[in-house]
């Protein structure tokens, strides 16, 4: 069953990095939007203190965030000395690429924690976009 996917990830901001995370997660967001259209939404969340970040983003389908891991992977780097990944779930039907590419951004920013959760029951009113190539 493919359908949409909704991916959250959750790390902890390493002390002293705030200020150049924000500008950090505003570029990327920028980048995204700009360079992965397939994406439905794309929201960064900072925990009231500054200590914690949660990303979330919806994807309509697995060739939307093959598409995000794949352009977004350089991208990616530099929050290694911003952040430590602490767990990645993906809600959905990922492709095994994308889960190998979740992996290796899990090890990348410091957690090899990475969940698939696969539906059960539902139903979901997004319809794919056209794949663009």
């Amino acid at each position: 069953m493919s359908g949409p996917l909704v991916y959250v990830d959750v790390s902890e901001v390493r002390e002293g990095s705030l200020d150049r995370l924000r500008g950090a997660i505003e570029e990327l967001a920028e980048f995204i939007e700009a360079n992965v259209p397939e994406v439905l939404a794309y929201n960064v969340f900072l925990s009231q203190d500054g200590t914690e970040m949660t990303v979330v983003h919806v994807h309509a389908g697995p060739d939307s965030l093959d598409r995000h891991l794949i352009a977004g992977g350089p991208a990616f780097r530099p929050f290694a000395d911003l952040l430590t990944l602490k767990s990645i779930t993906v809600y959905g039907e990922p492709s095994e690429r994308a889960i190998g590419l979740l992996h290796e951004k899990a090890e990348m920013l410091g957690s090899g924690d990475v969940t698939v959760l696969r539906p059960r029951a539902g139903f979901s009113r997004l319809e794919p976009i056209a794949k663009l190539d």
